[in-house]
C-alpha cells in the first residue's frame, strides 16, 4: 500500500493525522487487535488515549524509530487519530537537553555580548552564542541524519498502521 505520508521531512518528528469512524475506546481496541495480528510482530503499548508501535527488540537499533498514535474523540463522534513518529525517549531526551542547554547557554550569551557591545567592551559573548548556534545546527543534522538512518523502520511501522486500518492513511 502507497503512501503520500510525510516521513521524510525536515521535521525533527514527522507526524500525520487520520481519523476512525469509532469511538476512541473501539478505535483503541480495534487498532490493538489489528496490531496483534500482524506479522511482524511489533511491541505494541498500550495507554489511555494512546498506543506506542515500537520495532521488535530482535530488530531495534539505537536509531529505531516509534510510533505513538493519540487517540482523541472529535465533535463528529469519530477518533482523530494523530500518529508522531520519534526515537526511544532516551535518545529524544538527550536531544531535548541538548537543545536546551545550547539554547540556554546561546541566550545568555547573546546578552552578555549585546551588553558587552554596548558598553564598549570586547564582545567575546557574540562568538559564544555564534558557537552555540553552530552547534544547534549540527545536532539538528544530526538529528535529520538518524531519521534516514531509520527510514526504512519509519516506513515499516506506518505501514503497520495502515495495514491496521485496512486503507491509505490521511496525512496535512
Amino acid at each position: 500500500m502507497r503512501t503520500k505520508a510525510p516521513l521524510s521531512s525536515f521535521r525533527v518528528r514527522p507526524r500525520f493525522e487520520d481519523s476512525l469512524a469509532l469511538s476512541p475506546d473501539a478505535s483503541r481496541q480495534f487498532l490493538l487487535e489489528a496490531f496483534a495480528r500482524q506479522n511482524p510482530s511489533f511491541e505494541v503499548k498500550a495507554f489511555p488515549g494512546y498506543i506506542c508501535l515500537r520495532i521488535p527488540p530482535a530488530e531495534r537499533n539505537f536509531w529505531s524509530p516509534r510510533l505513538t498514535l493519540s487517540l482523541d474523540a472529535a465533535p463528529d463522534h469519530t477518533t482523530r487519530i494523530e500518529g508522531l513518529y520519534g526515537p526511544n525517549a532516551n535518545l529524544w531526551s538527550l536531544f531535548l537537553f541538548g537543545y536546551l542547554i545550547i539554547g540556554v547557554f546561546g541566550m545568555f550569551s547573546g546578552i552578555l555580548g549585546w551588553a558587552q557591545h554596548v558598553i564598549g567592551s570586547p564582545p567575546w559573548g557574540l562568538w559564544v552564542c555564534g558557537v552555540m548556534a553552530f552547534l544547534a545546527l549540527v545536532m539538528y543534522l544530526v538529528a535529520q541524519l538518524g531519521q534516514k538512518f531509520g527510514a526504512v523502520q519509519t516506513y515499516q511501522l506506518h505501514q503497520a498502521y495502515e495495514a491496521a486500518i485496512g486503507r491509505a492513511a490521511s496525512t496535512r
